[in-house]
């Protein structure tokens, strides 16, 4: 059996994560038994939560324990099995099967990916994943954009934020991306058909809005939090709709994160607003796989991955997600497609 290359939670980090806080470590893999698999990690995913998992907070699962592997989902191909159903060269999901380059798991715990001539691989830690997953049922099952309301995501030209976007477009509404930096506002509106976007890294959030937003906004697909959440909110018209998907700017912060300024609004606006984790939508998973798979296969659909080499890398790439120094889905690589 090979050696496997882990990340190990070695202590919980405070503000951002720094080196030593995770331990990249050598062990042996385990011999199968029945109705298990090895599975080479080919993609691994990096995202926003896995700060979360870090932390002892309060949170949707349990925390990674000090010690543990950290938790993280990945695909990859089955280089040894004892398993009927899962023979040796399939491509499989691991689940949250954590940041290493062997995974050992029962046959029950892992999922076939399938093979779409044309579709990389990379798309199935994105736009056919658990991110094209999160984007649609947050945009329509809890934004439920009509034709003619006007629609704002932030963190707009992130993974779950463009492809969110992008179906918000395809039902005829208008929307606008707040993001950071030229570049990538340029991207959301000449390359995805945004309607307008805010730049909030130059420009006010709130006075842009007034500007782009004049008749207020209907829907909010919510990535980011604080400051820019606010300014969002406030300009929310009656029964306005928000999927609250993620506080990224809040995530390496210690202590409760700040909520609404301005909390009555919600009375008096009659908004709904719904966080939202999409392990909880699994079950649903092909009612949006309807959609996205014949957008993506057609090329009506856009989105981007950024690859990192090297599992070695995993914890220092983990941080662009909270700089914006990455573009697209964030994935490691590692090892070689099959």
């Amino acid at each position: 059996m090979p050696i496997n290359h882990q990340w190990v939670l070695k202590r919980r980090p405070v503000g951002e994560i720094r080196p030593g806080d995770l331990d990249y470590v050598s062990v042996a893999t385990p011999e199968l038994q029945a109705g298990e698999v090895l599975v080479r990690t080919v993609y691994l995913s990096l995202d926003p939560t896995n700060r979360i998992w870090m932390s002892d907070m309060d949170q949707y699962l349990p925390p990674v324990e000090v010690g543990d592997v950290m938790r993280g989902g990945g695909i990859g191909v089955v280089e040894e099995s004892r398993s009927d159903r899962f023979p040796v060269g399939a491509i499989v999901n691991t689940g949250l099967g954590g940041w290493q380059s062997y995974v050992v798991a029962n046959e029950t715990a892992i999922t076939p990916v399938p093979v779409i001539p044309g579709v990389p691989l990379t798309a199935f830690m994105s736009v056919l994943g658990a991110t094209g997953l999160t984007a649609w049922f947050g945009m329509i099952d809890i934004c439920q954009p009509k034709a003619g309301e006007t629609v704002v995501v932030s963190a707009a030209a992130g993974a779950v934020g463009s492809i969110a976007g992008q179906l918000a477009k395809a039902r005829g509404a208008r929307v606008i991306g707040i993001a950071g930096g030229a570049e990538k506002c340029r991207w959301l509106t000449e390359e995805l058909g945004f309607d307008g976007a805010i730049d909030y890294k130059s420009e006010d959030v709130g006075a842009a809005l007034d500007r782009l937003c004049p008749n207020g906004i209907d829907a909010n697909f919510e990535n980011v939090g604080g400051k820019i959440m606010n300014a969002v909110v406030s300009r929310m018209n009656n029964f306005g709709r928000v999927a609250l998907c993620g506080m990224i700017s809040t995530y390496n912060a210690e202590g409760p994160a700040p909520g609404l300024d301005d909390f009555a609004r919600i009375l008096m606006r009659r908004l709904t607003i719904k966080g939202f984790i999409i392990i909880d939508y699994l079950p649903r998973a092909g009612e949006a796989f309807a959609e996205l798979g014949p957008l993506v296969m057609s090329g009506q659909l856009k989105w981007k991955a950024h690859v990192v080499e090297g599992l070695e890398n995993a914890a220092d790439a983990v941080n662009l997600l909270f700089t914006g120094a990455h573009d697209g889905k964030l994935v490691v690589k590692v090892s070689a497609e099959p």
